[in-house]
């Protein structure tokens, strides 16, 4: 590994910067939550698949011990916040903007604390490695909770010479990585040089805004006798994003539609580098995150928290709500969203809980018509036209959306943030993805529907072709068998033609029986008519056993004289 050579930041384009309102929270030290009653773990709280529940109702667990494995493909493990017993694996309100409810491990806490046996991971063995940090359930804890495991296995063709650690924390209110760059700088500077082992990464580069000078040095002492460089960048949001960071610090360009490594670059939250490092020395699971509790609380701060604690327990331990709460939301003002039910639990995407008053939150004025000032595009840090989006968006005309490049929209709100007509145009750009993904669904279920149907109408007509060729070869076998071989006789034809041959029989017995009667003194000429009339008989006998011989060719023939 080499040291990055001279580095020159890039300026991004757009961005904003609201008022930080990082002081609330960051001044104290974190805070561990204590021990509660009862934890519910929802089993999905990362990108991809949910996690498959492995315990029972009743059962018993310890901390830290599985009881989510991960699905197939792109999923993560789910453990234990504590010991306790199992008490229902049922559906209850989860963080989610729509406010849906999912299956959770519902776990009565016994007290105890008590934790399952931990092991180290020897990091000899990348494979081995990345299946113990698939097993202990790593995911990124800055926003998007992709998988640790995968984004740490690049693959034979992949090369990622760069590491960047986001630190920038850069939405206003939240603090968290804040905090944990002052306290834990050393772990994390290990676990990232441990990181770059894992991907093959020659240079290290910790990516933090410049009003963290707390942080900034704390990190500057972390990195003495290593190559990791600390690069305080301006404060100015979306800092945090991971193509704004990406080119700030190198000037990459990362393509549309592509991500960071598609430059040869990846990223990672430090919360996330912290996790990796704790599961390596201590083999410990994801079951604890650094969690900015602030706003209209009595004491905001920051708080180390169980996954599965419900958030109403952990505002409470803040001080409770203030008189002049409104509401809450789960991550920052500009990317977070409403929490519909304060029982929901902490997972591991939750950041921040920022309860919100009228003073610095007020309600937002009803939206104007745009005005197509163009302001939103100067503010966009993709070089996006959101007004164009919005149009097309509010028409449905998702087609036309989607050509401005829609889907490079990363809803960092800073459209929102200056627009004058004060238009919810991310709402817009969510919703218009979101229906854009409806009919790419229906279009994908409809083009499998139409495989299947072509799929059987192809089955039937091999059958039918099957079916034809077995009919033509037995016919040809039953010819063939025929030729050679006589045909045996069906058991019912020959029984009628016995009988027909023994009526034959009696019959010509009975005609040699009959002769004619008192003819001895007839004198000739009657002897004559009769010997014609015995003709005559004779001869409608013989047309009688002609017509039957024609309707029957197989019946016995009669061998009659005239």
């Amino acid at each position: 590994m080499k040291p990055f050579p001279h580095l020159k930041l890039f300026r991004f384009p757009g961005g904003v910067h609201p008022a930080d309102h990082k002081d609330e929270s960051s001044q104290t030290p974190i805070q561990t939550l204590p021990l509660l009653p009862q934890y519910r773990v929802p089993l999905s709280q990362h990108l991809g698949k949910p996690a498959v529940a492995c315990v029972r109702v009743g059962e018993r667990v310890l901390g830290g011990q599985l009881i989510g494995l991960a699905d197939s493909g792109i999923s993560a493990a789910v453990h234990a916040p504590t010991s306790g017993i199992v008490r229902a694996i049922t559906a209850h309100p989860v963080a989610h903007p729509s406010g849906i409810k999912a299956p959770c491990i519902v776990i009565d806490s016994d007290g105890e604390d008590a934790l399952i046996a931990r092991t180290p991971i020897n990091r000899a063995d990348p494979a081995a490695t990345l299946a113990r940090l698939h097993d202990l359930g790593l995911a990124g804890l800055g926003g998007a909770v992709f998988p640790t495991h995968i984004k740490l296995n690049p693959g034979p063709n992949a090369h990622w010479p760069i590491l960047i650690l986001n630190a920038a924390e850069c939405e206003p209110w939240i603090t968290c990585d804040d905090r944990l760059m002052q306290e834990h700088a050393a772990e994390i500077v290990e676990g990232a040089r441990w990181m770059a082992e894992l991907i093959g990464a020659q240079s290290i580069l910790i990516g933090i805004e410049d009003n963290k000078d707390a942080a900034i040095r704390a990190l500057n002492l972390a990195i003495t006798g290593t190559v990791v460089k600390v690069c305080p960048v301006p404060t100015l949001y979306p800092m945090g994003g991971g193509k704004q960071l990406t080119y700030a610090l190198t000037g990459r360009v990362t393509p549309s539609g592509g991500r960071s490594t598609d430059v040869g670059v990846q990223m990672f939250n430090v919360g996330t580098v912290y996790a990796l490092q704790r599961a390596i020395t201590h083999g410990e699971a994801l079951t604890r995150r650094i969690v900015t509790v602030t706003g209209a609380v009595a004491r905001p701060g920051n708080f180390e928290v169980r996954i599965g604690t419900p958030i109403n327990d952990l505002i409470k331990a803040a001080g409770g709500a203030l008189a002049s709460a409104t509401d809450t939301l789960i991550g920052g003002p500009m990317m977070g969203f409403t929490l519909h039910d304060p029982a929901a639990p902490v997972v591991k995407m939750v950041n921040c809980v920022l309860v919100k008053d009228a003073q610095h939150f007020p309600p937002k004025p009803p939206a104007l018509p745009c005005i197509r000032c163009g302001a939103c595009a100067r503010a966009c840090p993709v070089t996006l036209q959101p007004f164009e989006m919005y149009w097309y968006a509010q028409a449905k005309d998702f087609g036309k959306a989607q050509s401005y490049n829609l889907f490079d929209c990363i809803e960092c709100g800073c459209c929102d943030f200056v627009c004058p007509s004060h238009i919810p145009l991310v709402d817009f750009f969510r919703y218009a993805k979101g229906e854009i993904w409806a009919r790419e669904g229906e279009k994908a279920a409809a083009d499998q529907a139409r495989v299947r149907h072509e799929f059987r109408d192809l089955r039937l007509e091999r059958e039918k072709r099957e079916k034809a060729a077995k009919h033509t070869a037995a016919k040809q076998k039953t010819v063939a068998s025929t030729a050679t071989t006589p045909t045996a006789e069906d058991p019912e034809a020959a029984r009628k033609k016995a009988i027909i041959q023994a009526a034959l029989a009696r019959a010509a017995a009975s005609k040699a029986e009959i002769t004619p009667q008192n003819t001895d003194a007839l004198p000739a000429e009657k002897m004559q008519e009769i010997a014609e009339i015995e003709a005559r008989r004779a001869q409608l006998r013989q047309t009688v056993h002609n017509k039957f011989i024609e309707d029957d060719p197989d019946a016995p023939r009669e061998d009659t004289q005239t």
